[in-house]
């Protein structure tokens, strides 16, 4: 149940000016190529990718999960009223027991609750092992910013992390897949952003 303690409402920090999501063909500098790759490269799913970096040693840390009011560039992506409320969850998705992303997924509410998928139970299962395994999703296209600081939980908070999503489009249901990128996963695949 999204009302349980595991998955506790943590408050969303405001930001004042509205993100600017750029696709690939939108940025103003080239990206390192190794970068660029773990961005905008769509090899499938990031929890695969992530499992073959940690030789196995996988695992989601589930952070929370809840009905909230979606922010201004997820209600903009989704195509639903500002202040539309959503289902949330936010994770870690860790290698080696240390979190290497942040991710967090959100869908409006209704077109969820009309759809009759049934993402309350997700527990530490990957939410992208889900979205992939089911071939009535489609995909579109990758984006990336800078995710703002205010928006990461306290531990990981800093300016200038990477950051991309994609909306997974079923008829009317689309879910929005944020994955910011932590310091650790960059040293763990020898790249410097």
């Amino acid at each position: 149940m999204l009302d349980s303690p595991l998955f506790s409402l943590r408050p969303i920090a405001p930001v004042s000016e509205f993100i600017d999501w750029l696709s690939a063909d939108r940025l103003p500098h080239p990206l390192d190529p190794a970068l660029h790759d773990w961005l905008y490269v769509d090899k499938g799913s990031l929890t695969r990718r992530l499992t073959d970096l940690a030789d196995g040693a996988f695992s989601v840390v589930p952070l929370q999960q809840a009905w909230q009011p979606l922010r201004a560039d997820e209600c903009a992506a989704l195509g639903v009223a500002p202040g539309s409320e959503g289902w949330v969850r936010e994770a870690y998705l860790c290698g080696h027991g240390q979190p290497w992303v942040f991710a967090r997924s959100v869908a409006a509410r209704d077109a969820l609750e009309r759809s009759g998928l049934d993402l309350q139970h997700l527990g530490e299962r990957s939410l992208g092992e889900l979205l992939f395994s089911d071939p009535a999703f489609a995909r579109g296209a990758l984006q990336a910013c800078h995710y703002p600081a205010l928006w990461l939980p306290s531990e990981y908070r800093q300016d200038g992390l990477w950051a991309r999503r994609s909306c997974f489009s079923q008829g009317r249901l689309g879910i929005l897949v944020a994955e910011v990128f932590l310091p650790v996963l960059w040293q763990a695949a020898g790249i410097a952003p």
